[in-house]
């Protein structure tokens, strides 16, 4: 594992007012987009939650899509939360670059495994070792780069990154601030 430094950090125009341990990443989204040489067309995010990590990714890239089934998990305190996807999907009618799927990554994965390549994935769902792991391992094979949320407060998650990293041959750069970031490319480092 090796620390990743940022360059730059800078706060991105549009931020949704929401609750999310994700405050503080979006600040260096553009220098990881720059410092890893990547194309901005479309972005995945699996685990949209209140949408704020999915707002934050729509300032760099043209076409962003977030899948959640919008139940809550055992890691979040959005747990069954009434209504909570046509809430997001309200919240974030006002951003016209940003589609929202309801479903499971695993739901999504099946039904949509030809909607690649995509420049970006980030992936912020349950934080098991066997879910980071099986979302991560597919966004390898199908994203240039591949974000993952909490690599500081949940060491599954860590254990299952540096894992995925072992498999595909790449480095597992982490940042260690706003509870962990993981980073994974294909690409060097500039």
């Amino acid at each position: 594992m090796i620390p990743y430094i940022p360059q730059e950090i800078k706060r991105p125009e549009l931020i949704l007012e929401a609750p999310s341990a994700w405050k503080g990443l979006e600040s260096i989204i553009g220098d990881i987009i720059t410092r890893f040489g990547i194309r901005t067309d479309k972005a995945l995010e699996f685990g949209v939650e209140y949408g704020y990590s999915l707002v934050a990714l729509s300032n760099f890239f043209k076409r962003v899509m977030g899948v959640d089934h919008f139940l809550g998990d055992e890691h979040t305190d959005a747990k069954n939360v009434e209504g909570m996807y046509e809430k997001v999907k309200e919240a974030l009618s006002a951003y016209p670059n940003i589609q929202l799927f309801p479903k499971s990554y695993q739901d999504y994965m099946k039904a949509h495994r030809f909607n690649g390549p995509y420049n970006l994935i980030h992936i912020d769902i349950v934080h098991t070792y066997e879910d980071t792991f099986a979302c991560g391992d597919w966004a390898m094979k199908n994203a240039d780069i591949v974000l993952f949320h909490d690599t500081e407060s949940f060491p599954d998650v860590k254990r299952a990154v540096q894992d995925i990293a072992d498999k595909h041959g790449v480095e597992f750069y982490n940042y260690p601030f706003h509870y962990g970031l993981g980073i994974l490319c294909r690409k060097p480092l500039s």
